[in-house]
């Protein structure tokens, strides 16, 4: 285990890859990832497990962000009317995405320097969410979709070859 002092923070395992969530006390960190996982339950993501719920350890490794449970709260989740419950979790995942709620920074079309954060000098694809909005749909099209601006190239799969097909991305590769 590392050295280093818990974040606030909950994470869920999405496919390959962690979603790791930000935020402020009371923002919802814990209900998006129950979220997350039931996406999975239903076929909206890639299968997901959760990492961790309300803090988390975070360390590099081979260039990687590595996430893993705060020890005393592996496999535990609070589920607002229900309290805390335990639910099957991973020891440890790849961070694939940073959600960080209440941003200041979150916007109808953010600006491309808002979509990406550095952590302990690896840099990662960042959703800032305003409390407003859920936070789920954002997710999900982020881990489905490409954008649209029409940079990507169609991928080989492609028949129309008009890239708007669901093709790899973070949650997958």
């Amino acid at each position: 285990m590392t050295g280093k002092p818990t974040v606030h923070g909950s994470a869920v395992l999405v496919g390959e890859r962690a979603v790791l969530i930000r935020g402020p006390s009371g923002s919802g960190k814990s209900r998006l990832a129950f979220e997350l996982i039931l996406a999975g339950r239903a076929g909206q993501v890639p299968p997901a497990i959760l990492v961790g719920d309300d803090r988390v350890h975070l360390d590099t490794s081979t260039g990687n962000l590595v996430v893993r449970p705060a020890p005393e709260l592996a496999g535990l989740i609070e589920i607002r009317g229900l309290g805390i419950r335990r639910i099957e979790h991973v020891e440890q995942a790849v961070v694939g995405l940073i959600v960080d709620l209440d941003a200041e920074d979150a916007d109808r079309l953010p600006a491309a320097e808002a979509l990406t954060t550095g952590i302990d000098g690896v840099e990662l694809p960042r959703i800032p969410v305003n409390l407003r909005f859920s936070p789920l749909p954002l997710i999900v099209a982020a881990l489905t979709t490409t954008d649209g601006t029409g940079y990507d190239q169609p991928s080989a799969d492609c028949p129309k070859g008009i890239a708007n097909h669901i093709s790899p991305t973070i949650a997958t590769e």
